[in-house]
Protein backbone atom coordinates (compact mmCIF):
# COMPACT_ATOMS: atom_id res chain seq x y z
CA UNK A 1 0.00 0.00 0.00
CA UNK A 2 1.31 3.84 -0.96
CA UNK A 3 0.27 4.50 1.91
CA UNK A 4 1.93 2.33 4.60
CA UNK A 5 5.20 3.16 2.34
CA UNK A 6 4.69 6.97 3.02
CA UNK A 7 3.91 6.29 6.93
CA UNK A 8 7.09 3.84 7.41
CA UNK A 9 9.27 6.57 5.23
CA UNK A 10 7.90 9.29 7.79
CA UNK A 11 8.39 7.49 10.51
CA UNK A 12 11.87 6.03 9.65
CA UNK A 13 12.21 9.95 9.43
CA UNK A 14 10.71 10.88 12.68
CA UNK A 15 8.40 13.02 10.35
CA UNK A 16 4.33 13.79 11.52
CA UNK A 17 1.95 12.19 9.22
CA UNK A 18 -0.84 14.22 8.42
CA UNK A 19 -4.70 13.96 9.87
CA UNK A 20 -5.65 12.11 6.84
CA UNK A 21 -3.26 9.69 7.09
CA UNK A 22 -3.63 8.65 10.75
CA UNK A 23 -7.36 8.86 9.84
CA UNK A 24 -6.72 5.87 6.92
CA UNK A 25 -5.00 3.99 9.11
CA UNK A 26 -7.71 3.29 11.57
CA UNK A 27 -9.80 3.03 8.28
CA UNK A 28 -7.87 -0.16 6.59
CA UNK A 29 -9.69 -3.41 6.69
CA UNK A 30 -8.76 -6.56 8.50
CA UNK A 31 -7.84 -8.25 5.42
CA UNK A 32 -5.09 -5.00 5.73
CA UNK A 33 -4.44 -5.47 9.12
CA UNK A 34 -1.21 -7.46 8.78
CA UNK A 35 0.39 -4.83 6.70
CA UNK A 36 -0.33 -2.37 8.90
CA UNK A 37 1.29 -4.26 11.79
CA UNK A 38 4.54 -5.13 9.74
CA UNK A 39 4.43 -1.18 8.39
CA UNK A 40 4.73 -0.10 12.22
CA UNK A 41 6.83 -2.55 13.30
CA UNK A 42 9.39 -1.51 11.03
CA UNK A 43 9.28 2.15 12.97
CA UNK A 44 9.30 0.26 16.68
CA UNK A 45 12.24 -1.51 15.17
CA UNK A 46 14.14 0.90 13.89
CA UNK A 47 14.15 3.24 17.29
CA UNK A 48 13.29 0.45 19.86
CA UNK A 49 15.18 -2.78 18.44
CA UNK A 50 13.04 -5.70 19.99
CA UNK A 51 13.22 -4.58 23.74
CA UNK A 52 10.01 -4.55 25.71
CA UNK A 53 10.20 -2.32 29.00
CA UNK A 54 8.55 -3.23 31.70
CA UNK A 55 6.52 -0.79 34.14
CA UNK A 56 4.77 -1.82 37.60
CA UNK A 57 1.76 -0.27 39.21
CA UNK A 58 1.24 0.27 42.91
CA UNK A 59 -1.65 2.06 43.61
CA UNK A 60 -0.98 4.35 46.96
CA UNK A 61 -4.62 5.14 47.68
CA UNK A 62 -7.45 3.44 46.11
CA UNK A 63 -11.11 4.88 45.77
CA UNK A 64 -12.95 7.47 47.17
CA UNK A 65 -12.11 9.87 44.30
CA UNK A 66 -14.06 13.39 43.80
CA UNK A 67 -13.97 13.42 40.29
CA UNK A 68 -16.58 12.56 37.80
CA UNK A 69 -13.94 10.64 35.00
CA UNK A 70 -16.73 8.35 33.74
CA UNK A 71 -14.04 5.59 33.07
CA UNK A 72 -13.26 5.21 36.24
CA UNK A 73 -13.62 2.87 38.78
CA UNK A 74 -12.59 5.15 41.85
CA UNK A 75 -14.55 7.59 40.66
CA UNK A 76 -17.50 9.66 42.56
CA UNK A 77 -20.69 7.56 42.72
CA UNK A 78 -18.73 4.40 41.30
CA UNK A 79 -20.39 1.58 42.50
CA UNK A 80 -17.55 -0.75 41.14
CA UNK A 81 -16.83 -3.17 44.17
CA UNK A 82 -12.98 -2.29 43.94
CA UNK A 83 -10.51 -1.97 46.88
CA UNK A 84 -11.31 1.34 48.89
CA UNK A 85 -8.02 1.95 51.12
CA UNK A 86 -6.23 5.07 52.74
CA UNK A 87 -2.52 6.03 51.86
CA UNK A 88 0.07 3.10 52.37
CA UNK A 89 2.78 3.78 54.53
CA UNK A 90 6.19 4.17 52.87
CA UNK A 91 7.28 0.67 54.12
CA UNK A 92 4.14 -1.00 52.41
CA UNK A 93 4.51 0.75 49.18
CA UNK A 94 8.35 0.15 48.89
CA UNK A 95 7.10 -3.91 49.68
CA UNK A 96 4.84 -3.60 46.59
CA UNK A 97 7.93 -1.83 44.46
CA UNK A 98 9.78 -4.29 45.14
CA UNK A 99 7.69 -7.41 43.98
CA UNK A 100 7.72 -5.79 40.57
CA UNK A 101 11.04 -4.91 40.52
CA UNK A 102 11.82 -8.66 40.89
CA UNK A 103 9.73 -9.57 38.20
CA UNK A 104 12.07 -7.42 35.39
CA UNK A 105 10.14 -4.13 35.96
CA UNK A 106 12.24 -1.43 34.87
CA UNK A 107 10.01 1.63 36.19
CA UNK A 108 7.39 1.50 39.30
CA UNK A 109 4.55 3.81 39.11
CA UNK A 110 3.62 5.01 42.11
CA UNK A 111 -0.59 5.95 41.74
CA UNK A 112 -3.06 7.92 44.21
CA UNK A 113 -6.76 8.55 43.23
CA UNK A 114 -7.93 11.74 44.20
CA UNK A 115 -7.94 15.60 42.07
CA UNK A 116 -4.49 16.16 42.96
CA UNK A 117 -1.92 16.40 46.19
CA UNK A 118 -1.82 18.19 49.12
CA UNK A 119 1.43 19.56 50.15
CA UNK A 120 0.94 17.19 52.73
CA UNK A 121 0.53 14.26 50.30
CA UNK A 122 3.50 15.17 48.14
CA UNK A 123 5.57 14.85 51.62
CA UNK A 124 4.21 11.41 51.76
CA UNK A 125 5.16 10.23 48.29
CA UNK A 126 8.34 11.96 48.42
CA UNK A 127 9.22 9.69 51.34
CA UNK A 128 7.96 7.08 49.57
CA UNK A 129 10.27 7.83 46.49
CA UNK A 130 13.31 8.17 48.95
CA UNK A 131 12.35 4.71 50.07
CA UNK A 132 12.35 2.84 47.16
CA UNK A 133 15.26 4.65 45.67
CA UNK A 134 17.25 3.49 49.04
CA UNK A 135 16.03 0.06 48.46
CA UNK A 136 16.70 -0.18 44.44
CA UNK A 137 18.83 2.37 43.62
CA UNK A 138 18.49 1.97 39.69
CA UNK A 139 14.84 1.52 39.48
CA UNK A 140 12.82 4.45 37.63
CA UNK A 141 9.63 5.72 39.69
CA UNK A 142 7.20 7.74 38.23
CA UNK A 143 4.15 9.46 39.77
CA UNK A 144 0.70 10.05 39.22
CA UNK A 145 -1.05 11.79 41.75
CA UNK A 146 -3.34 14.04 39.67
CA UNK A 147 -3.35 17.71 39.17
CA UNK A 148 -0.62 19.59 40.37
CA UNK A 149 -0.24 22.64 42.16
CA UNK A 150 2.64 25.24 41.94
CA UNK A 151 5.97 23.86 42.64
CA UNK A 152 4.78 19.94 43.61
CA UNK A 153 6.19 18.99 40.61
CA UNK A 154 9.79 20.12 41.92
CA UNK A 155 9.69 18.70 45.39
CA UNK A 156 8.76 15.37 43.69
CA UNK A 157 11.83 15.89 41.05
CA UNK A 158 14.14 16.72 44.52
CA UNK A 159 12.59 13.81 46.81
CA UNK A 160 14.06 11.46 43.17
CA UNK A 161 11.18 11.19 40.83
CA UNK A 162 12.12 10.55 37.30
CA UNK A 163 8.60 10.97 35.38
CA UNK A 164 5.14 12.07 35.83
CA UNK A 165 1.84 10.39 34.82
CA UNK A 166 -0.89 12.54 33.24
CA UNK A 167 -3.28 11.32 30.38
CA UNK A 168 -5.18 13.36 28.24
CA UNK A 169 -7.55 10.60 27.95
CA UNK A 170 -9.39 11.69 24.67
CA UNK A 171 -9.71 14.68 22.77
CA UNK A 172 -10.48 18.24 23.99
CA UNK A 173 -13.43 18.09 21.89
CA UNK A 174 -15.26 15.20 23.73
CA UNK A 175 -13.66 15.87 27.64
CA UNK A 176 -16.43 17.10 28.89
CA UNK A 177 -18.88 14.19 28.31
CA UNK A 178 -16.49 12.26 30.05
CA UNK A 179 -15.28 14.39 32.95
CA UNK A 180 -16.84 17.79 34.38
CA UNK A 181 -14.74 18.26 37.67
CA UNK A 182 -12.06 19.54 35.63
CA UNK A 183 -11.05 20.81 32.25
CA UNK A 184 -8.39 19.09 29.38
CA UNK A 185 -7.08 22.65 30.20
CA UNK A 186 -5.66 21.65 33.41
CA UNK A 187 -4.22 18.51 32.07
CA UNK A 188 -2.53 20.16 29.89
CA UNK A 189 -1.00 22.44 32.63
CA UNK A 190 0.03 19.72 34.51
CA UNK A 191 1.89 18.04 32.14
CA UNK A 192 3.51 21.06 30.90
CA UNK A 193 4.13 21.24 34.84
CA UNK A 194 6.10 18.30 34.82
CA UNK A 195 8.09 18.92 32.23
CA UNK A 196 9.18 22.14 33.65
CA UNK A 197 10.37 20.56 36.05
CA UNK A 198 12.76 18.43 34.37
CA UNK A 199 10.27 15.52 35.19
CA UNK A 200 9.97 12.80 31.90
CA UNK A 201 6.65 13.01 30.93
CA UNK A 202 4.14 10.31 30.27
CA UNK A 203 0.59 11.45 29.17
CA UNK A 204 -1.75 8.78 27.10
CA UNK A 205 -5.29 8.40 26.29
CA UNK A 206 -7.82 5.35 26.59
CA UNK A 207 -10.00 4.44 23.57
CA UNK A 208 -13.13 2.25 23.59
CA UNK A 209 -15.20 5.11 25.23
CA UNK A 210 -17.47 6.21 22.12
CA UNK A 211 -14.56 8.47 20.27
CA UNK A 212 -15.15 8.64 16.76
CA UNK A 213 -11.80 8.39 14.61
CA UNK A 214 -11.43 11.80 14.39
CA UNK A 215 -11.15 12.27 17.92
CA UNK A 216 -8.35 9.10 18.23
CA UNK A 217 -6.87 11.68 15.46
CA UNK A 218 -7.21 14.65 17.35
CA UNK A 219 -5.52 13.48 21.08
CA UNK A 220 -2.54 11.95 19.59
CA UNK A 221 -1.83 14.67 17.43
CA UNK A 222 -2.28 16.90 20.78
CA UNK A 223 -0.29 14.17 22.41
CA UNK A 224 2.51 14.74 19.76
CA UNK A 225 2.28 19.01 20.77
CA UNK A 226 3.06 18.27 24.43
CA UNK A 227 5.91 15.64 23.34
CA UNK A 228 5.59 13.48 26.28
CA UNK A 229 8.65 10.77 26.67
CA UNK A 230 6.01 7.99 27.27
CA UNK A 231 2.47 7.56 25.52
CA UNK A 232 0.48 4.91 27.50
CA UNK A 233 -2.20 3.29 25.25
CA UNK A 234 -5.48 2.30 27.52
CA UNK A 235 -8.50 0.07 26.30
CA UNK A 236 -11.39 1.20 28.83
CA UNK A 237 -11.93 -1.81 31.06
CA UNK A 238 -15.95 -1.40 31.38
CA UNK A 239 -15.94 -1.48 34.97
CA UNK A 240 -19.31 -2.77 36.59
CA UNK A 241 -20.70 0.12 38.50
CA UNK A 242 -19.28 3.11 35.96
CA UNK A 243 -20.71 4.93 33.47
CA UNK A 244 -19.44 3.43 30.99
CA UNK A 245 -19.64 -0.25 31.78
CA UNK A 246 -21.93 -0.78 29.28
CA UNK A 247 -19.12 0.52 26.69
CA UNK A 248 -17.95 -2.56 24.43
CA UNK A 249 -16.96 -0.72 21.25
CA UNK A 250 -13.71 -2.50 20.57
CA UNK A 251 -12.58 -5.66 18.88
CA UNK A 252 -8.71 -6.92 18.92
CA UNK A 253 -8.49 -5.43 15.42
CA UNK A 254 -8.98 -1.78 15.98
CA UNK A 255 -6.98 -1.91 19.13
CA UNK A 256 -4.18 -3.04 16.94
CA UNK A 257 -4.96 -0.33 14.56
CA UNK A 258 -4.65 2.25 17.16
CA UNK A 259 -1.47 1.23 18.37
CA UNK A 260 -0.36 1.10 14.87
CA UNK A 261 -1.64 4.82 14.29
CA UNK A 262 -0.26 5.83 17.49
CA UNK A 263 3.51 4.60 16.34
CA UNK A 264 3.47 6.43 13.05
CA UNK A 265 2.69 9.40 14.68
CA UNK A 266 5.32 8.90 17.85
CA UNK A 267 7.51 7.25 16.36
CA UNK A 268 10.36 7.48 18.58
CA UNK A 269 8.14 8.06 21.83
CA UNK A 270 7.89 4.80 24.49
CA UNK A 271 4.08 3.82 23.12
CA UNK A 272 3.16 1.54 26.23
CA UNK A 273 0.33 -1.02 25.80
CA UNK A 274 -1.25 -0.08 29.28
CA UNK A 275 -5.04 -1.36 30.84
CA UNK A 276 -7.12 -3.20 29.11
CA UNK A 277 -4.57 -5.65 26.79
CA UNK A 278 -6.02 -8.87 28.40
CA UNK A 279 -9.74 -7.68 27.71
CA UNK A 280 -9.61 -6.43 24.55
CA UNK A 281 -6.70 -8.09 22.52
CA UNK A 282 -7.00 -11.43 24.41
CA UNK A 283 -4.85 -14.17 22.40
CA UNK A 284 -3.92 -10.80 20.16
CA UNK A 285 -2.17 -9.82 22.66
CA UNK A 286 1.38 -10.95 21.05
CA UNK A 287 0.89 -9.19 17.92
CA UNK A 288 0.67 -5.94 19.82
CA UNK A 289 4.52 -6.10 20.51
CA UNK A 290 5.29 -5.15 16.94
CA UNK A 291 4.10 -1.76 17.40
CA UNK A 292 4.76 -1.10 21.38
CA UNK A 293 7.71 -0.91 23.38
CA UNK A 294 6.53 -1.01 26.81
CA UNK A 295 3.80 -3.00 28.94
CA UNK A 296 2.57 -2.96 32.38
CA UNK A 297 2.98 -6.12 34.29
CA UNK A 298 0.47 -8.53 36.42
CA UNK A 299 -2.08 -6.07 37.44
CA UNK A 300 -3.70 -2.54 37.42
CA UNK A 301 -4.96 -0.41 39.77
CA UNK A 302 -8.17 -2.09 40.30
CA UNK A 303 -8.54 -4.67 37.99
CA UNK A 304 -6.06 -7.46 37.94
CA UNK A 305 -3.90 -8.50 34.71
CA UNK A 306 -2.98 -11.40 33.74
CA UNK A 307 0.17 -13.02 36.10
CA UNK A 308 3.56 -11.52 35.51
CA UNK A 309 5.20 -15.05 34.62
CA UNK A 310 2.60 -14.88 31.51
CA UNK A 311 3.58 -11.81 30.99
CA UNK A 312 7.33 -12.42 30.06
CA UNK A 313 6.23 -15.64 28.86
CA UNK A 314 4.35 -14.09 25.88
CA UNK A 315 7.94 -11.33 24.89
CA UNK A 316 9.96 -14.17 24.90
CA UNK A 317 7.78 -16.41 23.11
CA UNK A 318 6.82 -13.54 20.35
CA UNK A 319 10.74 -12.99 19.57
CA UNK A 320 10.73 -9.92 22.38
CA UNK A 321 13.12 -9.44 25.08
CA UNK A 322 13.02 -7.63 28.33
CA UNK A 323 14.80 -4.43 28.66
CA UNK A 324 17.30 -4.12 31.13
CA UNK A 325 17.81 -1.69 33.99
CA UNK A 326 20.92 -0.71 32.24
CA UNK A 327 19.56 0.12 28.68
CA UNK A 328 18.73 3.72 27.85
CA UNK A 329 14.73 3.51 26.69
CA UNK A 330 14.64 6.19 24.47
CA UNK A 331 16.71 6.93 21.59
CA UNK A 332 19.72 9.12 21.87
CA UNK A 333 18.29 12.17 20.21
CA UNK A 334 15.76 12.43 22.44
CA UNK A 335 18.16 12.46 25.47
CA UNK A 336 18.89 16.26 25.71
CA UNK A 337 14.98 16.21 27.02
CA UNK A 338 15.91 14.83 29.70
CA UNK A 339 16.49 16.10 33.25
CA UNK A 340 17.86 12.41 34.83
CA UNK A 341 15.55 10.00 33.82
CA UNK A 342 16.50 6.58 33.44
CA UNK A 343 14.57 6.04 30.27
CA UNK A 344 17.03 8.50 28.64
CA UNK A 345 20.86 8.79 27.63
CA UNK A 346 22.95 9.53 30.36
CA UNK A 347 3.40 5.79 30.62
CA UNK A 348 1.20 5.64 33.48
CA UNK A 349 -2.11 5.10 33.90
CA UNK A 350 -5.15 6.73 34.56
CA UNK A 351 -6.83 7.20 37.67
CA UNK A 352 -8.96 4.40 37.40
CA UNK A 353 -8.25 1.49 35.09
CA UNK A 354 -8.75 2.86 32.65
CA UNK A 355 -19.44 15.04 21.36
CA UNK A 356 -21.04 12.42 18.55
CA UNK A 357 -20.69 9.14 19.65
CA UNK A 358 -19.10 6.00 17.70
CA UNK A 359 -20.89 3.80 15.65
CA UNK A 360 -19.94 0.52 16.86
CA UNK A 361 -17.69 -1.78 14.61
CA UNK A 362 -18.88 -4.52 12.59
CA UNK A 363 -18.15 -7.14 14.68
CA UNK A 364 -17.84 -5.14 17.85
CA UNK A 365 -17.31 -7.12 21.81
CA UNK A 366 -20.46 -7.82 23.00
CA UNK A 367 -20.17 -7.17 26.86
CA UNK A 368 -17.55 -9.65 28.18
CA UNK A 369 -18.10 -8.82 32.11
CA UNK A 370 -16.21 -12.59 32.50
CA UNK A 371 -12.68 -10.46 31.24
CA UNK A 372 -12.93 -8.58 33.97
CA UNK A 373 -11.94 -8.94 37.18
CA UNK A 374 -11.38 -6.90 40.46
CA UNK A 375 -8.02 -6.53 42.25
CA UNK A 376 -8.17 -8.45 45.41
CA UNK A 377 -4.49 -8.80 45.93
CA UNK A 378 -1.10 -7.16 46.14
CA UNK A 379 -1.14 -3.54 47.60
CA UNK A 380 -3.68 -2.63 50.18
CA UNK A 381 -4.70 -6.13 50.93
CA UNK A 382 -2.93 -9.26 52.96
CA UNK A 383 -1.94 -11.36 49.57
CA UNK A 384 0.85 -11.36 47.45
CA UNK A 385 1.04 -9.31 44.68
CA UNK A 386 0.75 -10.77 40.80
CA UNK A 387 4.13 -9.82 39.93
Amino acid sequence: MDLLNTLVDKGLRRELPTRDEALAVLATSDDELLDVVAAAGKVRRQWFGRRVKLNYLVNLKSGLCPEDCSYCSQRLGSKAEILKYTWLKPDEAKKAAAAGVAGGAKRVCLVASGRGPTDRDVDRVSRTIEAIKEQHEGVEVCACLGLLSEGQADRLRSAGADAYNHNLNTSEGTYGDITTTHTYADRVDTVQQAQAAGLSACSGLIAGMGETDADLVDVVFSLRDLDPDSVPVNFLIPMEGTPLAKDWHLTPQRCLRILAMVRFVCPDVEVRLAGGREVHLRSMQPLALNLVNSIFLGDYLTSEGQSGQTDLDMIADAGFEVEGADTTTLPRHRAPAAGGCGSHEGGCAPCGDTAEAAPEPSGASAARTDLVAVRRRGAGTDLAPNA
